[in-house]
């Protein structure tokens, strides 16, 4: 529906809606509002006091609706793109996701402010349902705010949530940032509870979420983002609150492989992650995990001339290779429950999806078992789509006798214990923004096998340790982890490679990200 359509239909809606007592309408709304049921017109009342007090230094009405309604109307005058967006996301209790801000203004600009306001209010009321809860709304102004709401709230533990669970407990403990989530719908932004900060940043059980707790709307404030967020309705109203609501859209860049090897992703992130990168278009600054990332994102944002827009400032912040002592009982734990009667461990740490080419290390795994070599094989990682393949083939192996396993979800102690167990570990992915598997078994002093070029080849470059193959020859890659299981002067040289290289630290990484994602 076009903008012009959309103001047409929220001018004759009036004509329909609009009591009839008198010619004014705001003393005709008012009437309207004060007949409402009393949570009803709470709300109403509680809304458009918060944006009077938000726009003007003016204490707003607190039971005169009439006098409210010519505040707020004065308070919004005049209107503009920022003040809609606002008006709307309070009024409505969501964020807006659509024209409906443009088609504000201009209705503002042809019949008025006063007419802008009772339409709105108007609709909210009319398109209120029966057995509607209207949840407190409070105007959040100068915040920091950290989305955290898929961390939050799932089980996974993949490189994405790693990283932000270890981000955010830092800037927690640092900045005293406001952890937000969203509405079950995605329409509207909440405060976590703190058992659900608490999960967020540190992992744990589920935590319940509140059902009728206040709604926030952010104004003028800085909006980070460390997760991926690539759900249609959460990506288009992060759209419109970066391109008029004053608080900028700031966000951790992990990689453009929804766009860059599509053919590997879930269908459904394909068209969701279109959505996030047309947010991105007016954000202030992302901070991508490589070097390799960044220059992704900068190609995307060159694709940018076409639409006349600037996009966002990109820097890189490598991710850190850090490893937590090790403990020797867990270390034990591990090599009792992963080694198979003593056999060499190979290790591949990633979910099965088809972009991390688990299938090929099955192939590379099987002509070396028939060559006579003797090693084991295990996979930790789950969160999978389009692995059925992949299942088959390891459900196949197995039954011939092979030693080999997957392992869907580990404890940190058990992962930790693997990387230190293992001879040596697998990471030939096709298309990555960093690899953290790569930097954590080089942090263990254990060597990797992976690809040879983009980040992976970057985190090899910046100390040693890994020995390089093409993920997209299996000739290579079989070569490879046949070299590493025979070839013990070779090993213990990346062996001795990794246990020498520079170690970057979560505390840095975090701080400096903080910075960069802060920055004016």
């Amino acid at each position: 529906m076009s903008i012009r359509s959309i103001a047409e239909r929220l001018h004759l809606g009036t004509s329909r809606i609009t009591p009839t007592g008198t010619t004014d309408p705001v003393t005709d709304l008012a009437t309207k509002i004060d007949n409402l049921d009393p949570a009803t017109r709470a709300a109403i009342r509680q809304r458009a006091n918060q944006l009077i007090t938000t726009l003007t230094p003016t204490p707003a009405p607190q039971h005169d609706t009439t006098a409210t309604l010519t505040s707020l109307i004065h308070a919004l005058t005049p209107m503009d793109n920022a003040k809609a967006w606002l008006m709307l996301a309070t009024i409505n209790g969501h964020l807006p996701d659509t024209t409906t801000v443009e088609a504000t203004v201009r209705t503002a600009e042809l019949d008025g402010t006063t007419t802008a306001v009772t339409h709105t209010i108007t609709n909210r009321i009319h398109t209120a349902t029966e057995h509607e809860t209207w949840p407190t709304v409070t105007i959040l102004t100068g915040h920091h705010l950290i989305d955290v709401h898929h961390t939050a709230a799932t089980d996974f533990a993949t490189g994405i949530q790693r990283v932000t669970r270890e981000v955010t407990r830092r800037w927690v403990d640092t900045h005293h940032p406001t952890l937000i989530g969203w509405r079950p719908d995605l329409t509207a932004m909440r405060a976590l509870t703190p058992a659900e900060a608490h999960r967020a940043c540190r992992g744990g059980p589920p935590a319940p979420t509140p059902t009728n707790d206040p709604t926030i709307v952010p104004w003028h404030c800085t909006y980070i983002l460390p997760e991926l967020a690539a759900e249609v309705p959460r990506t288009s109203r992060l759209h419109k609150m970066a391109q008029h609501s004053g608080t900028t859209l700031n966000l951790i860049g992990y990689d453009l492989v929804p766009m860059t090897t599509a053919e590997t992703c879930h269908e459904g992130l394909v068209p969701g992650f279109a959505r996030n990168l047309a947010a991105i278009r007016y954000a202030r600054n992302v901070v991508a995990i490589s070097e390799a990332a960044a220059a992704e994102y900068r190609g995307w944002r060159t694709m940018l001339t076409g639409t006349g827009l600037p996009g966002p400032h990109i820097e890189s912040a490598v991710l850190p290779t850090e490893a937590p002592a090790e403990s020797s009982t867990a270390t034990d734990a591990a090599r009792s429950r992963l080694q198979f009667a003593a056999l060499p461990l190979v290790l591949v740490v990633g979910s099965h999806e088809p972009r991390k080419n688990h299938l090929a290390v099955l192939h590379a795994a099987e002509l070396l078992w028939r060559e006579g070599h003797r090693f084991s094989l295990t996979f930790i990682g789950g969160n999978s789509w389009k692995s059925d393949t992949f299942s088959d083939t390891l459900a196949r192996l197995k039954s011939a006798g092979r030693p080999v396993e997957a392992i869907s979800a580990a404890t940190d102690d058990l992962l930790w214990g693997g990387y230190r167990t293992a001879r040596f570990t697998v990471f030939p992915s096709l298309n990555e923004g960093f690899g953290l598997p790569v930097a954590e078994s080089l942090a263990c002093g254990t060597p990797v096998i992976t690809s040879n070029f983009g980040s992976m080849k970057e985190i090899a470059d910046a100390g040693g340790g890994a020995l390089l193959v093409n993920p997209r020859d299996d000739h290579s890659l079989t070569n490879g982890i046949r070299t590493l299981l025979t070839n013990n002067e070779l090993h213990a040289r990346l062996s001795a490679e990794a246990r020498s290289r520079p170690v970057r630290t979560w505390d840095t990484y975090a701080a400096e990200t903080w910075q960069l994602l802060t920055e004016e």
